[in-house]
């Protein structure tokens, strides 16, 4: 089999008709690690009871079991991207995680997270509903545009740290504008000012290298679902010891007060499939090989960037360093402003031409986002280019 290409979708139970250029939203599961989730689930059901109640974590009222399953699960994630599996705990998704850290912290009047403009909606939106109640507000910085580089970034989030700013809730790589941000450079700048960090890493495990101890920061929150390659729902919130106390899970049950692990590994009975085939996720993006994988999957959302920016002849002038396995690229003016406009060539695309994409209305106009995977190649960047500009000129 050819290593990566079309002829890779047989890993993958997708469309063979859809050009799928959309990984980075949702994620694609592989079929090996489908039936791996199936094997889990498999035995769950043949001793769920025991399984769930004995085997998967500690129970306030059960005897612990030598090695939880959960805990298992997570030492084994934790070793492919930089953290003890103590300090790691299995949540829904991204944005889970994030509303666990901030029902956790004090609120005051007066009270400020700050955001950025290229952050996920979802974030600034939780972080709202929870410190309003005390008088908080959200403030979001504008961030420069794309082609400005990473100093102006960090420049940015820096200054717009005030004397009330109590927590940042940063990206390691925006989900809309597809930016790898300097994430080391931009904690090390609010942790000189004394305000801790939340970093949205939602599109980083298994898209790049990742060492989450190493970035400094004070929760570090993101998904396996997408580019990790585990099964939905899988996401992690990764907490550094000497705030594990503070903890709470977004759903409060026979862990509370029983320390950090406890809370989050039992919130009630549920499926746990998800979280313990995470491994699994791993095993298959290293069968790949995992410098090549990121290898080609950089070169196809650079590449491609630049091949729908000359067809459409608009400009890309995000910095190279910045650019990881997504890429977001301007359409030109013919294609609207609006989001119903957005929507409208989003829908086209996919119930016409066949091809799934992202097409976005951002502040500076409409864009469409192309995400890079192991089953794509240049030809379906090709096929997009001309798809559009046959419909806006």
């Amino acid at each position: 089999m050819t290593q990566f290409g079309r002829a890779r979708l047989e890993d993958w139970p997708l469309d063979p008709e859809i050009t799928y250029l959309n990984h980075g939203t949702v994620g694609v599961t592989p079929r090996a690690v489908m039936a791996a989730q199936q094997a889990i689930r498999d035995e769950i059901e043949r001793q769920p009871a025991r399984y769930l109640i004995r085997e998967l974590a500690h129970l306030h009222d059960m005897p612990e079991p030598e090695q939880p399953r959960l805990r298992a699960a997570a030492a084994a994630v934790g070793a492919r991207i930089g953290a003890a599996g103590d300090d790691l705990v299995f949540v829904d998704n991204a944005t889970a995680g994030a509303n666990a850290v901030l029902r956790s912290l004090p609120w005051g009047p007066g009270d400020e997270v700050l955001v950025t403009d290229h952050g996920y909606g979802a974030l600034a939106l939780a972080a709202e509903g929870v410190i309003r109640g005390a008088g908080g507000v959200v403030r979001t910085v504008d961030l420069s545009r794309a082609a400005a580089g990473p100093d102006a970034f960090v420049d940015a989030i820096a200054r717009g740290i005030g004397g009330r700013t109590r927590l940042a809730i940063v990206d390691h790589v925006t989900s809309g504008s597809a930016l790898v941000l300097p994430i080391e450079r931009i904690v090390a700048e609010c942790r000189k000012r004394g305000v801790p960090v939340l970093v949205d890493g939602a599109h980083v495990p298994g898209a790049m290298p990742l060492d989450i101890g190493a970035i400094g920061a004070d929760w570090y929150v993101a998904n396996l679902h997408k580019w990790a390659m585990a099964p939905r729902s899988c996401g992690i919130l990764w907490t550094p010891v000497h705030r594990q106390a503070a903890m709470h899970a977004p759903v409060l049950s026979w862990g509370l007060d029983r320390g950090y692990t406890m809370e989050f590994d039992w919130m009630g009975t549920r499926d746990p499939s998800p979280w313990l085939a995470a491994p699994a996720g791993f095993a298959f993006l290293e069968s790949l090989g995992l410098d090549a994988l990121w290898k080609w999957n950089h070169m196809l959302a650079w590449g491609g960037a630049h091949v729908l920016a000359a067809r459409w002849g608009t400009a890309f002038e995000t910095p190279e360093e910045m650019i990881g396995c997504m890429a977001t690229v301007r359409l030109p003016e013919s294609a609207g402003s609006s989001p119903e406009d957005a929507q409208r060539l989003r829908s086209a695309l996919l119930f016409e031409d066949c091809i799934e994409a992202p097409v976005l209305c951002l502040k500076d106009g409409l864009h469409v986002r192309v995400c890079a995977q192991a089953y794509n190649e240049p030809g379906d960047y090709e096929r997009l280019a001309e798809a559009v500009a046959s419909r806006v000129g």
